[in-house]
């Protein structure tokens, strides 16, 4: 994690861009916190992103898991390879 001012990120987005692929940016205002920059280094990651952040998906997901708790599902050992 890099912290940077805002004014420094302005100057060179471009640069802070790149170096958000492999580290978050956190910009600051006046010396505090104020946003931060997320960098992707592929689509992937954007996808990646975009799932871990969506509400729908995660209501999706926590009913899934309470699904398997409450003991409805199939394990994945349970799945017949169909070769």
């Amino acid at each position: 994690m890099r912290k940077v001012a805002l004014s420094e990120v302005k100057d060179d987005l471009s640069r802070y861009l790149h170096v958000a692929e492999r580290e978050e940016v956190i910009i600051t205002r006046h010396g505090k916190p104020a946003g931060v920059l997320v960098g992707f280094a592929s689509e992937d990651d954007w996808l990646d992103y975009r799932l871990e952040n969506d509400p729908r998906f995660l209501r999706r997901i926590e009913a899934a898991r309470r699904s398997l708790r409450a003991g409805r599902g199939v394990r994945l050992e349970d799945i017949e390879d169909p070769k």
